[in-house]
């Protein structure tokens, strides 16, 4: 697994990427999959946290006579850990999989030797859109997956809690500062090139036959969850350590 996902992290990083048509082409197939067709499942998942937020929020803040904070809490929480986290949850179950179910089974049917044959680097043809995808895609979708969050819980707000809509989106913008946005785009950025990489090393070691690619694909999930917390954690200690 090291070895696997080693090679692919350092080939993807310095082999010089000279764009040709079928290298374009699945790229913007990768950005329209990964990105366009994950907003559904997104946006209905962000909406429902962000009204989850609000509401165990204004269970506790009520008792103090805070409500109001109940702005400051929900979008802080999703803009710097639920917003980057849950997006990147989605696609380590929707494309990471996906990526190593690919992988695997081109590898198994020896598909990625006959693009050697053919002259056809198999990293750069398979990998790197893949790579560029997750790294544009996974910031956009947690920065929607944010709005989507906050609006869902300011119109909660509004509606349930009783709160006044503008004040609701007007303590929000003065709560959040630009550096708290940036740390969910950097978490998100690097949870999405985790994803990849280990879902892609994953599909490389496939060997055993048509039942090693279910066992790679759960392998590749379940390590991409680790992981991401593990990166998770880093992020969030650095960004207390550097506040």
């Amino acid at each position: 697994m090291v070895n696997g996902l080693v090679r692919c992290l350092w080939l993807s990083l310095t082999r010089r990427y000279h764009s040709k048509p079928y290298q374009r082409e699945r790229t913007w197939d990768h950005l329209s999959w990964v990105g366009a067709d994950s907003l559904p499942i997104v946006s209905i998942i962000s909406g429902c946290t962000g009204i989850i937020l609000a509401l165990q929020a204004a269970m506790q803040l009520e008792k103090v006579g805070a409500l109001s904070y109940v702005a400051n809490l929900v979008g802080f929480s999703l803009v710097t850990e639920l917003g980057p986290l849950l997006t990147s949850l989605i696609l380590a179950g929707r494309a990471g999989a996906a990526f190593t179910a690919e992988i695997a089974t081109m590898k198994i049917s020896e598909e990625i030797d006959a693009l050697s044959v053919m002259g056809i680097d198999p990293i750069r043809f398979l990998i790197w859109p893949k790579c560029i995808a997750m790294l544009i895609m996974a910031p956009l979708l947690a920065l929607w997956a944010d709005f989507v969050g906050i609006m869902a819980g300011g119109i909660f707000s509004a509606t349930a809690l009783g709160l006044s809509g503008k004040v609701y989106f007007e303590q929000t913008a003065t709560f959040l500062r630009v550096s708290d946005v940036m740390s969910g785009l950097v978490k998100s950025a690097a949870f999405g090139m985790a994803i990849t990489l280990i879902s892609c090393a994953q599909g490389l070691m496939a060997r055993e036959g048509a039942a090693d690619v279910g066992r790679r694909t759960t392998m590749a999930v379940v390590q991409s969850i680790f992981i991401m917390i593990l990166l998770d954690l880093f992020f969030t200690a650095l960004n207390y350590i550097l506040r």
